[in-house]
């Protein structure tokens, strides 16, 4: 029988994940001799070529994807093994590190942490502020317990390492200068703002997501301004540099402009927790994806209440 690698294994994975032997080792904090060595000796262990020169670059063998299919489940046992001896020992106790969103950190995920000083003190929760790509990668190597993200930047759903939770729907919301003749209009529509100048950032997730959300209501937007924090694109639509559309997390508590509530055409985005599969039966993640989800379905309670239309004196 062969014997197995846990460890090699890994390497594998990692390898398939990051494409290069150079990004593998960034990864995974080794040197790219070592993951070649590693890699090596696993496939002289299992009897089978792992890696086939492509280029410059190496992939994997059919083999390599074969060892893979089997070592999933491996890890996902590993993993609720490691959940019910966490269990066993300290139950509620210990530490979940949380990848997050910029505006999931102070909307959801410091909320938890608050709340679980209160209910759930032997858990500690370490925060780490990081964009979807980042933090699925942390997930994967170990460096995060939690992920949160966008549904539309998370991992396919039928990805074998991870288990996605669904939080809640966010809507979005138009973020209008104080005194716009839009401001009062009762049922406002996307589409009715197709003449302003918009604000958003020049590339990624939110200026694809305001691109396909006017185009979708039959437009494409003009945009008057480039930004990408909250702060500074709130700070534009205050002076009556243009419009933006706002996620209601990160609008909570915003002043200074005047927020509305779209009409059918309103479009939202959908955000996700993800852990590696069989982790979630670890009792202190649990205990804050239960948190998390608490706030989410408080934060959708919200959402659901009717938004009355402001009165310019």
């Amino acid at each position: 029988m062969v014997d197995w690698d846990i460890r090699k294994l890994q390497i594998l994975r990692a390898l398939r994940e990051q494409g290069t032997v150079t990004a593998t080792a960034e990864a995974l904090r080794m040197t790219p001799s070592a993951v070649s060595q590693q890699l090596t000796n696993l496939a002289k262990q299992l009897g089978v070529p792992l890696l086939e020169a492509q280029g410059r670059r190496v992939r994997l063998t059919d083999a390599a994807r074969l060892v893979l299919r089997h070592a999933e489940a491996v890890f996902e046992q590993l993993e609720r093994a490691d959940a019910e001896l966490a269990a066993y020992v300290h139950g509620e106790v210990g530490e979940v590190r949380v990848g997050a969103f910029s505006t999931a950190v102070p909307a959801l995920v410091v909320p938890a942490v608050r709340a679980l000083r209160v209910t759930h003190p032997g858990v500690t929760v370490r925060v780490r502020e990081a964009e979807a790509g980042e933090a699925y990668e942390l997930l994967a190597s170990g460096e995060v317990d939690l992920a949160l993200s966008l549904a539309a930047q998370a991992p396919a759903v039928g990805d074998a390492r991870f288990t996605r939770v669904p939080l809640l729907a966010d809507p979005l919301d138009v973020a209008l200068p104080p005194g716009h003749e839009l401001a009062a209009v009762e049922g406002l529509r996307l589409a009715d703002l197709a003449g302003e100048d918009w604000i958003f950032g020049g590339s990624g997730p939110w200026s694809d997501i305001t691109r396909g959300a006017c185009e979708a209501a039959g437009f494409s937007p003009r945009q008057g301004h480039s930004a990408a924090g909250w702060t500074a694109i709130l700070a534009m639509v205050e002076a009556g540099m243009g419009v933006a559309l706002v996620p209601r997390l990160a609008a909570v508590g915003r002043e200074g402009v005047v927020m509305r509530e779209l009409g059918a055409d309103r479009p939202v985005r959908h955000v996700v927790a993800a852990v590696r599969k069989g982790a979630e039966d670890a009792p202190v993640v649990d205990v804050v994806l239960g948190e998390l989800r608490r706030l989410a379905d408080a934060s959708s309670a919200r959402s659901a209440v009717h938004v009355s239309v402001p009165r310019i004196s």
